[in-house]
């Protein structure tokens, strides 16, 4: 039965390799030894451990503007005006980068975060390149807003917080990482705040000992969620970024997670499972509750999305299939959604679209009807590797009753790909669930494509 990570031990587990190559730098810490690394292919480099990370003081001094990659920017922005005049799906720009693979995207009002693993964080404001800030280390693989904080999770395992300067618009200033080091030092006191993490091997139960493969927020921004590769989540309170739990959730790392309506949390776990949580607050503490698993199966669950109103859930698993679950019958499972190739990576929603990004280089477009089934409305093909990250938001252009959308794709090709979905385009009658995916065959510094199925990757 899982529990707190406090009674927890993590066993091992040697399942495959992950997509993309991730760098060591030499200044890096991140707590943890890599000779005794639960999957010793993982491109996670550690090294031992002491009582109190040397690295926390430094993490949280003062952000030094003169570190921002702005001033010489590697990205171009490419825009294509005829597409977005004459297609209602159409690629209407593309950002393309030569610092990294790119592995999170946030969206909010008109700007645009991405992150990849060179480990700077660039903000674009109509398609052009407006500010840029970057980590001390970690590979960017999560970034969500929180009204005027951005968070930005890390594969050091550590959750990094920034504010936007009042005096300056485009300058953005690390507050916070987390764990704090006051936290980490109080912490740190009690002999019983230490977990084993794998024979013979402690460490703080506050902090992920593995990369953190997303974030996410409840609706009123008062608690941050991550979930990490160390088969964990853990619940921060946003006022003062403190640790308040932290849950073993799976057998595997864990992939993906969401919050749900009222007290629900979703995870996907590379064990194959998707799992319900139920959330109580005891006093300003909370404490999450196992409420039942909707999914097992042998291949592992990628991606997880719940669209705005909360009423269907969308799992993404590594055979390129898509299952749903819908709220008002008590989330009994309601159908697969059968479009890609190779792996679902990513998973994004829109009024009553779906979006999935997949290593075959494809993203699917499922439109919901009023009987809640769904049907591939439209494939945008143009990334040249594996969709990683997507993000939407309502077409400012769009008029007053239409219902256009902004997709922002992201992928392991280092580029960034904008596009235009009009959610009324296609009829019902018009939709098919087996569409058409584009020819894969590609070649870069990421897997082939040809290549993926024998990866056995189980971590995204």
């Amino acid at each position: 039965m899982t529990g707190s990570s406090k009674n927890g031990r993590d066993g091992s587990s040697t399942r495959g390799r992950r997509y993309g190559k991730l760098k060591k730098n030499d200044d890096e810490f991140d707590g943890y030894n890599s000779e005794n690394h639960p999957r010793k292919n993982s491109p996670v480099i550690t090294i031992d451990a002491p009582h109190l990370d040397p690295v926390m003081a430094a993490d949280n001094s003062p952000y030094d503007a003169t570190l921002s990659p702005l001033s010489k920017s590697p990205w171009s922005s490419h825009l294509n005006e005829e597409a977005a005049s004459s297609s209602e799906d159409a690629l209407v720009g593309s950002l393309v980068r030569e610092e990294g693979h790119i592995y999170s995207l946030a969206a909010t009002k008109d700007l645009l975060y991405t992150g990849s693993d060179s480990k700077n964080i660039r903000v674009w404001k109509n398609q052009k390149e407006f500010a840029g800030f970057k980590s001390n280390s970690g590979l960017v693989k999560a970034i969500v807003i929180a009204g005027e904080k951005i968070l930005t999770g890390h594969q050091d395992g550590r959750i990094r917080v920034w504010k936007v300067s009042g005096k300056n618009e485009r300058v953005h200033r690390r507050v916070a990482t987390l764990p704090t080091l006051r936290n980490y030092i109080k912490c740190s006191m009690k002999p019983s705040n230490y977990v084993e993490v794998k024979k013979h091997r402690n460490m703080l139960w506050i902090k992920h000992y593995d990369a953190i493969s997303c974030l996410s927020l409840t609706e009123d921004n008062s608690l941050i969620y991550s979930a990490s590769w160390d088969k964990t989540f853990k619940v921060w309170r946003s006022s003062n970024y403190k640790c308040l739990e932290s849950v073993t959730a799976h057998d595997d790392a864990v992939n993906a997670l969401v919050v749900g309506f009222d007290v629900l949390v979703f995870t996907g776990s590379a064990d194959g499972t998707v799992k319900m949580w139920r959330r109580e607050m005891q006093g300003k503490a909370t404490k999450h509750f196992f409420s039942q698993t909707l999914l097992k199966q042998e291949c592992a669950v990628t991606a997880l999305a719940l669209n705005s109103e909360g009423t269907f859930l969308y799992a993404g698993s590594s055979d390129g299939l898509v299952n749903y679950w819908v709220r008002e019958t008590n989330l009994e499972h309601s159908g697969v959604l059968r479009g890609h190739k190779l792996a679902v990576l990513c998973l994004a929603t829109a009024g009553s679209l779906l979006f999935s990004g997949s290593a075959d280089m494809a993203i699917c477009v499922w439109k919901r009807s009023m009987s809640n089934e769904h049907g591939c409305m439209s494939v945008l093909s143009g990334h040249s590797g594996p969709v990683k990250c997507l993000a939407a938001e309502k077409d400012p252009d769009a008029m007053l009753n239409e219902r256009r959308w902004i997709l922002y794709s992201g992928s392991l090709d280092k580029s960034v790909k904008v596009w235009k979905v009009n959610e009324s385009a296609a009829a019902p009658g018009q939709q098919n669930n087996h569409p058409q995916l584009p020819r894969a065959s590609v070649s870069g510094e990421f897997p082939r494509v040809s290549s993926l199925r024998k990866m056995g990757s189980r971590r995204y």
